[in-house]
């Protein structure tokens, strides 16, 4: 099967940053059978919980792109996080914006394999688990890791936002 270029540049950039899983293996990007457009029906169709899903949700943040990966157990306080980051505006993102800065689409967004650098924040309670699961760049793809490597590979910062 010839995969999709989003998952491919995933897939390239796990491989150069030696991204593990839960287990010590490296990271590998997985194709489900259906596409998965919420962490509910992520973690269904890997029979896992939900807070494990480390859902990609894009903001407009100023004018500038923002990536919170936040457990799928819980919404982002979009206020709080705002004031927090000292923030005029903070919004979700419109489609067109989440694929001009992440060249993904929404339900799909991986925390790595962008065409730039994306700020990055990761949700702190994602660290309750010893594997995370996050987006593979499609809606149909995703990949293990854990909350340690989730900053790593991303640059991203730990925050609590919920």
């Amino acid at each position: 099967m010839q995969l999709h270029a989003n998952v491919r540049a995933v897939q390239d950039v796990l491989d150069r940053a030696d991204a593990r899983d839960g287990s010590g293996t490296p990271a590998r990007v997985r194709i489900l059978p259906e596409a998965v457009h919420t962490a509910a029906a992520a973690a269904t169709a890997l029979g896992i919980e939900v807070g494990q899903i480390a859902n990609s949700l894009v903001f407009d943040a100023d004018g500038g792109p923002l990536l919170v990966l936040t457990s799928g157990a819980h919404r982002v306080d979009v206020p709080r996080l705002a004031a927090a980051l000292g923030l005029t505006t903070l919004r979700r993102a419109t489609p067109e914006f989440v694929r001009e800065h992440t060249g993904q689409p929404i339900g799909g967004v991986a925390p790595v394999g962008h065409p730039g650098p994306v700020r990055t924040l990761v949700d702190t309670a994602l660290d309750e688990y010893t594997e995370v699961w996050a987006a593979g760049g499609v809606p149909q793809a995703v990949f293990p890791t854990t909350y340690a490597e989730l900053l790593r590979i991303t640059g991203g910062t730990p925050a609590e936002v919920a």
